[in-house]
């Protein structure tokens, strides 16, 4: 069976239990990965890893804003316990001060609201803001739609050519671990 699931979704498969070994190997190097990424430096809410992991085959996708993180993270991964083959294939983004800008702008506006000052004490905060030529995608796992919606409409008024709302709620990640079952 193959699992695909972004970063700050694999903690919460872990919890929902699996039916055969297999699959529980898979998982656990799921979650191995999940943490090995989150506990590297260098990750930030200006990233997004997402992993799949199919009889120890490890695919990552994703964006990074510099190319070192591509490679440590790799470097991570691929000395993980279980992973037989890696293939990577995050991206990077375009170097853009603009972007930069936009980034920083919406990062503020979004962590800085009173919504969301629990996701902004968090170790790994969970709405990532992905920046890619002026195009911005909100990624991650929020509480509530309401959460979504909010964090969508701060993040639009910054000029960016389109914002797209990736994120997730709790529920919704419930009912993907249960399909999953």
């Amino acid at each position: 069976m193959r699992r695909r699931v972004s970063m700050a979704v694999a903690t919460l498969l872990l919890a929902a239990g699996v039916a055969s070994a297999a699959d529980r190997k898979d998982l656990q190097v799921l979650n191995d990965i999940s943490t090995s990424v989150n506990r590297y430096t260098q990750f930030t809410v200006f990233d997004d890893i997402n992993a799949s992991v199919s009889d120890g085959v490890v695919t990552l996708t994703g964006k990074v804003t510099m190319p070192y993180k591509r490679d440590d993270i790799e470097k991570r991964v691929a000395k993980i316990d279980g992973v037989r083959e890696l293939h990577d294939e995050i991206t990077v983004l375009p170097v853009s001060q603009f972007d930069a800008q936009l980034r920083a702008r919406i990062t503020r506006s979004i962590y800085s609201n009173p919504s969301f000052w629990n996701y902004a004490a968090m170790v790994n905060p969970p709405i990532h803001i992905i920046v890619e030529n002026s195009r911005v995608t909100l990624t991650g796992v929020v509480q509530s739609n309401v959460d979504r919606m909010l964090a969508r409409s701060l993040a639009t008024q910054f000029g960016a050519l389109s914002v797209t709302n990736d994120l997730k709620t709790d529920d919704e990640v419930r009912a993907l671990l249960e399909k999953s079952e």
